[in-house]
This record gives structure tokens, sequence and C-alpha cells, in this order.
């Protein structure tokens, strides 16, 4: 199942993952990084919610951070090691 879901989202994953430079990995990265990515999504799907009926200026924000989440979830349930460092900024 995550080799298809690594197919699948070979999109995003495939930048993260190139490069052959050294980077820093704690597993407790990979776990904040799912963490943070579900209170994106939590986020937007509340804005969503609260702005029914109102402009629609308001999809902006949910555009914006149900990207944002979606991805780290994929990075964060799919992607090596290098991926998730390189999203925390850990590559040296």
């Amino acid at each position: 199942m995550k080799q298809f879901l690594r197919q699948l989202f070979s999109l995003i994953l495939t930048p993260l993952e190139s490069g052959t430079e050294p980077y820093a990995y704690k597993p407790s990265h990979r776990k904040i990084l799912i963490v943070v990515s579900c209170l994106f999504i939590f986020l937007a799907t509340t804005v969503f919610v609260m702005a029914q009926g109102q402009d629609a200026g308001y999809y902006f924000p949910v555009i914006i951070f149900g990207v944002v989440g979606f991805t780290g979830l994929v990075v964060g349930i799919c992607g090596e090691d290098r991926a998730v460092a390189k999203l925390w900024g850990s590559t040296k």
C-alpha cells in the first residue's frame, strides 16, 4: 500500500527526496510534521465550514492551509527521511 501511495504522490516526493547532501533527521521530526499537518488541515476545514455563504475570498486560506497540510501529511506518511529533513530545513 505504501509503495502505491509513493507512486501516486511521486510528483511531491521526488523533488524532496533527491540530492546527495548530508541531512539531519530525528524520528520526532516525522511525528511533529504529521501533527502540524493535521492542525493545518483542521484549520482549513474550520475556515471552510465557517465561511459557508460568505465572500469567495475566504477560500484563499482554505486552499493554502489545505495544500500545506496535505503536502505535510504525504511527506510524513510516505516520504523518506531525506524528504522530512528537507521540509524541516535540516539539510547541511
